[in-house]
């Protein structure tokens, strides 16, 4: 089956699916409301400093490589990916006055061994167990519920799946936090573990501990950057999607999905025009397109749904342009909060608040890519996980933003300085702009204002999360970080596939098979 069909949204989701689909046949036209594409992936330049404003850990290579095959080209043409050394530098919460002493954390078993060992003897043999089990787990998921659909059981019916119930079980009982405790009794080396939980949208305490595998990623694999930045993946994906006839249209704001005798008949932008096509896959925040998109009788999910689920973190970023260079600062850098705990109840308790002190994320690209920054001179990204509650104010440049959200990043800027031992920052701060969870709820349509999708908590991962299919409208797909199966680069180019899948009525487990290097 083959026709026409609109795509909402071009971030990464929407780009990969428009690739897909016309690679498949379909004459595609996408729909992305602002000026420019990339959605939560984008971009911001100002005097000379270029920001991704968005993603910048290239983690799962093999999920890259594998779209792009599927497009008829590679990673290695598409990009020009580099190794990072240190992958990543932490940073713990100083005892006394004076800046903590950092960790850097080098990819590779051996040198990930040698690390834990130094730090708690009898760890190294505990890491290489630990890291065993997340390549195992990696590859599980990988091969039997990343790339299903859940159209059916048929995958959770698999013998291979049914032998492993007994081990799977305590992973998805059991949380991040208490299977790393398990097996490693150093603070730091706990929290090295745990953090990943971040990326998922979750807390080490609230993750299920069958997430252990992103521990493969970044110690056994390694991190990559494409040099460029981010902006340059969406460009690669914009270029592939084009080259396949996909249509790409920016400042086209969708604003109702065309439901015709319970079947999606195309889009009406809100310029009035109205774009007929036979399917729709919407690659918007799922909230955002139930409730703004569709109307009331066609909508999946009820108020009484929403309230229930879990958005993920808000954040707080900053885009400092800084003068002179920070070689205390690694490509990417953490900072953790002695009191875990308590750093995640502040983002996810009962009683949320912006951390104080926060764990910190820091990416420096300039470390690597000399085009981000004037030359000596430094670009900093600066994330702070924090409540998914846009009433927090919105940020703003050179400190417009509102109050709360202008004295967290100050907080901030003191914090990295005290950290590590760059007493000078605040003053060599020559660019400055804050994003906040008010931003990403009016900029982005994100569900409560969260920065990355929702939580992949154990009720909202694999077959719990929601599904790629509407269930009141015929030809209505969804991609993106809402749906199946979750957030990230990777797993937004998974969902595209999905959809794939989906109308190919394929609900194996497997991946699409690659087309052969010599096809067309």
């Amino acid at each position: 089956m083959t026709g026409s069909a609109s795509v909402i949204g071009g971030g990464i989701a929407g780009l990969a699916t428009a690739a897909l689909l016309a690679r498949d046949g379909w004459q595609v036209t996408l729909f992305e409301a602002r000026d420019e594409l990339g959605g939560r992936a984008g971009s911001w330049e100002r005097d000379g400093f270029r920001f991704d404003t968005g993603p910048s850990w290239y983690l799962m290579p093999d999920v890259f490589e594998h779209f792009f095959r599927l497009m008829g080209t590679t990673a290695a043409d598409e990009l020009d990916l580099v190794p990072l050394t240190p992958a990543y530098r932490v940073y713990p919460e100083p005892e006394g006055t004076g800046p903590s002493t950092p960790l850097d954390i080098v990819s590779g078993r051996r040198e990930a061994h040698d690390l834990f060992e130094a730090r708690e003897p009898g760890a190294g043999a505990r890491l290489d167990a630990y890291l065993d089990s997340a390549a195992d787990a990696y590859d599980l998921a990988v091969s039997k519920f990343l790339y299903d659909t859940y159209a059916s059981t048929e995958g959770l019916r698999d013998p291979a799946v049914v032998r492993r119930v007994p081990e799977l079980v305590p992973l998805l009982t059991r949380s991040l936090e208490r299977h790393v405790a398990r097996s490693f009794d150093d603070p730091l080396l706990r929290q090295v573990l745990g953090y990943p939980a971040v990326f998922l949208g979750a807390s080490p305490s609230t993750a299920p501990a069958l997430y252990h595998l992103m521990s493969r990623l970044d110690l056994d694999d390694g991190v990559l950057y494409p040099q460029g930045g981010f902006t340059e993946l969406i460009a690669a994906a914009a270029r592939v999607a084009a080259g396949a006839g996909a249509t790409l249209r920016t400042s086209s704001p969708v604003e109702r999905i065309l439901v015709e005798g319970g079947r999606a008949r195309g889009v009406r932008l809100t310029d009035g025009s109205e774009h007929r096509s036979d399917i729709v896959v919407s690659t918007a925040d799922l909230h955002h397109t139930e409730t703004r998109l569709l109307e009331k009788p066609h909508r999946s999910y009820s108020p009484r749904w929403w309230d229930k689920r879990n958005p993920g973190p808000g954040a707080l970023l900053l885009l400092l342009g800084v003068e002179g260079e920070l070689p205390q600062l690694a490509h990417h850098t953490l900072l953790f909060a002695q009191d875990w705990i308590s750093n995640f109840d502040d983002i996810f308790g009962e009683t949320p608040r912006i951390p104080d002190p926060a764990s910190i994320y820091i990416c420096r690209p300039s470390a690597t890519d000399p085009t981000v920054a004037p030359a000596g001179d430094e670009n900093l990204f600066v994330l702070v996980p924090m409540p998914a509650d846009p009433s927090l104010g919105h940020g703003g440049v050179d400190g417009a933003g509102d109050e709360t959200i202008e004295r967290a990043a100050d907080r901030v800027i003191a914090q990295i300085s005290a950290w590590t031992g760059i007493p000078d920052l605040g003053d060599r701060i020559r660019v400055r702009r804050t994003i906040s969870p008010a931003d990403f709820a009016s900029d982005l349509g994100a569900f409560r204002g969260g920065a990355l999708g929702m939580a992949h908590t154990l009720r909202q991962s694999a077959m719990f999360r929601p599904k790629n299919v509407s269930r009141r409208v015929d030809g209505l797909l969804y991609a993106g970080t809402s749906v199946l199966p979750g957030i990230g680069l990777p797993m937004c180019l998974i969902s595209a596939e999905l959809v794939v899948k989906r109308l190919r009525g394929d609900r194996t487990a497997a991946r699409l098979p690659e087309p052969s290097p010599t096809a067309t």
